[in-house]
């Protein structure tokens, strides 16, 4: 079905994306926060990369309009994008929250959210260089990767409200580490979204 010698320019789209994802996570975890004003600085950022990634998404979707082939299903690629632009848009959801709350404290909970996120992003980025060079079994490892470091976040999720509720005696201060919590988790979510679009990808195709 593939010619193994041509890259794709879908393929090469979504490579691009995965990138960007990829960038965007790693500045995200990597930051130190130390103050309301860092807090300021990569929310910017994080819209920045926000915005860039819609750019991206718009450039694939007027791909997708004004081709006659595509190498696997439409609706397959503009999902895996969409997907991945979701990971996107809360990761920069999560950093305006904790502008917002004046959040200076990353914890050891959110922490271990984006150290496990980030490492999906990294898998999301293998998974779809495997896809532009058209090998598409070899991506199955990677959705399985990132399946485990979603699992791994649902713990995360669950120990982390469970001692919230146990430590914290602030109402204020426990409805918006919950909220943080939940959202950081809906982005793992949002990982295992793409790597279950990988399993359907090369169930249709390998």
């Amino acid at each position: 079905m593939f010619s193994p010698r041509k890259t794709d320019p879908f393929f090469a789209a979504l490579v691009a994306i995965a990138e960007h994802v990829q960038e965007a996570m790693h500045y995200a975890n990597d930051y130190k926060v130390n103050s309301v004003a860092d807090l300021k600085e990569v929310s910017i950022k994080l819209k920045w990369y926000e915005t860039e990634g819609d750019d991206l998404i718009h450039d694939l979707i007027t791909k997708l309009n004004t081709s006659f082939m595509t190498p696997i299903e439409r609706e397959d690629i503009l999902q895996v994008a969409i997907k991945m632009d979701d990971i996107l848009d809360g990761v920069e959801h999560f950093s305006a929250n904790l502008e917002m709350f004046s959040l200076t404290e990353i914890d050891d909970y959110m922490q271990k959210f984006m150290e496990n996120i980030t490492k999906s992003s990294d898998e999301i980025v293998k998974a779809m260089k495997l896809l532009e060079r058209k090998k598409l079994v070899e991506m199955r490892d990677h959705a399985v990767n990132i399946k485990e470091y979603e699992r791994i976040c649902d713990e995360v999720l669950r120990t982390s409200i469970k001692q919230l509720f146990v430590t914290e005696t602030d109402p204020i201060r426990i409805i918006k580490l919950k909220d943080i919590y939940e959202l950081l988790e809906e982005i793992a979510d949002y990982c295992q979204d793409v790597a279950n679009l990988i399993e359907t990808i090369i169930m249709r195709n390998a």
